[in-house]
């Protein structure tokens, strides 16, 4: 897998890809939040971070990775992706290039809540809703 720069012709594919990992890992999430969520993430998040993706061998996207002011603003691999290293890769990537100290996982993501502590981040405190006012508990990490 390799990490490389996002171009905007891609942000169709990285929307195919947050959603099947939204739907594989945030049960939580209503549908209609989930579909409040993708034009924002198309037409405005996308364009706010320092995105990179992990492509394997073929060019594919398998995952991505948006960071902002150190801050892990998202980070989502295909389902099919999973445990096999994508992740970890663009984490680490964007503590060494990016300057990510910190994220904000939701609290019911418990894979996500492990993955962060397995790679060093620790719970540093808790918000009791996510970034859109939502009854989502963030949990904020940092390294």
């Amino acid at each position: 897998m390799n990490i490389k720069t996002v171009e905007k012709a891609e942000y169709p594919r990285l929307l195919e890809v947050w959603e099947a990992s939204v739907r594989e890992t945030h049960d939580f999430l209503q549908e209609e939040d989930l579909q409040e969520l993708k034009p924002l993430i198309l037409e405005h998040y996308f364009d706010a971070v320092d995105l990179r993706c992990a492509k394997n061998s073929n060019g594919e996207i398998l995952g991505f990775c948006g960071v902002r002011d150190g801050n892990i603003e998202m980070l989502f691999i295909s389902p099919d992706a999973r445990g096999k290293g994508g992740g970890a890769l663009l984490a680490a990537y964007a503590v060494k290039y990016q300057g990510a100290t910190k994220v904000d996982v939701n609290e019911q993501n418990k894979q996500a809540l492990g993955f962060y502590q397995h790679i060093g981040f620790s719970v540093t405190g808790r918000s009791p809703v996510d970034g859109q006012g939502k009854p989502y508990p963030l949990l904020h990490m940092t390294l």
